[in-house]
């Protein structure tokens, strides 16, 4: 019979897989990727429930979730829980604070015959644990940015560096006004979970050797980079990624045109999906237009619907190339050269991504294809 545990490294290094018996509300706002949401009451449930602990106190509100989850849902929901303990025997389960529901599903599995260990301090405990983890490695460890203006690849060569945090892959956002991906981003509890996940796999019996994120603003889209994080990205050196415009125009292609629209079309596909694509770009250029200019707004407006319907009615995507040639010069270009001017670290290299590919491989920094 294994223990109940509060080893939270091991369960996050290695992606242990977990019954959280909370309810869906407080799942959905933060959550553990190796996480199954498998509660113990609806939310429904859980609010009466709640109440009833207010107003006469915890047997009061043991005898309710009686009577709401009675003997039907309780066997319904033990043989769920029952289920995925028989595919995953190496797994835990856990509520919020590892207290009452935790023994409940615990008392009820035991009595169908699998006794599966919880985990001490439930759900609170392990963000607890992964607060520390940003505040310390994200605070701490030796990081060096891969920078360098909007469409030079950062994100390809940085993919290409095994030792590497990916925040706009955690983001599921890339980085820019016009990041927005086909699916929704993460909360922000989720975004720093990941993070943090992310940070203790890189700093297993490593904390010396340095990290490669690429320099982003603070804002991942709608999410914030944690502060420690932050902080010392602002004071770590960088490599700075350069490439010529039309590189950079068909980078812009490939991942905010070509890319983005498989993406869309994966949940909607056929003449709505290309709509949906089309609104995101026009709303997108909308949000930038003080900072763009009135001017340079409508002129970018026209060059984007021009571009739409060339490649709604033809198939020609070269329509994109002097829209995002003037997004790149008349925003994104001022906007970078301003930001990077206010950096505390130093330039280590500058150069083409062959060039830094060349510079990685001199210090022996492991790399993919």
């Amino acid at each position: 019979m294994r223990p109940d545990t509060d080893n939270y490294q091991r369960l996050f290094l290695q992606d242990i897989p977990l019954i959280d018996t909370r309810a869906p509300v407080e799942f959905i706002r933060g959550a553990f990727e190796h996480a199954v949401n498998m509660p113990l009451m609806t939310d429904a449930e859980r609010h009466r429930v709640g109440i009833r602990y207010k107003e006469a106190g915890q047997e009061a509100a043991i005898a309710l979730g009686r009577e709401l989850v009675g003997p039907a849902l309780q066997a319904e929901r033990t043989r769920f829980w029952v289920d995925f303990a028989r595919q995953h025997p190496e797994g835990y389960l856990y509520c919020f604070r590892g207290g009452l529901r935790s023994r409940i599903t615990q008392d009820w599995m035991a009595r169908a015959g699998v006794h599966y260990p919880y985990i001490k301090g439930g759900y609170k405990a392990m963000r607890r644990f992964l607060l520390g983890v940003v505040a310390r490695l994200g605070g701490g460890i030796p990081l060096i940015l891969v920078s360098g203006r909007t469409g030079t690849g950062k994100t390809r060569l940085l993919g290409r560096i095994r030792r590497s945090l990916d925040l706009e892959g955690l983001a599921n956002h890339r980085g820019s006004s016009f990041g927005t991906m086909a699916e929704s981003q993460p909360t922000p509890i989720n975004f720093e979970n990941r993070i943090a996940v992310r940070l203790l796999k890189l700093a297993r019996g490593d904390e010396s050797s340095p990290v490669f994120v690429e320099g982003e603003g603070r804002l991942v889209g709608s999410l914030t980079v944690p502060d420690p994080l932050w902080i010392n990205m602002q004071r770590s050196p960088a490599l700075v990624l350069e490439a010529d415009m039309e590189q950079r125009v068909d980078i812009g292609i490939s991942d905010y045109v070509v890319d983005l629209l498989n993406r869309v079309r994966l949940l909607e596909p056929g003449e709505a999906g290309f709509e949906r694509f089309a609104e995101r770009h026009r709303q997108s250029l909308y949000r930038i237009r003080r900072r763009l200019g009135l001017e340079s707004y409508d002129e970018a407006m026209a060059m984007l619907e021009a571009a739409l319907a060339a490649h709604r009615d033809h198939d020609d995507l070269e329509g994109y190339r002097p829209f995002i040639r003037l997004l790149l010069e008349r925003y994104y270009d001022p906007m970078y050269d301003y930001q990077f001017s206010r950096r505390q670290g130093v330039v280590l290299a500058r150069g083409d991504a062959d060039a830094l590919t060349g510079w990685l491989q001199h210090r022996g920094v492991a790399l993919d294809r």
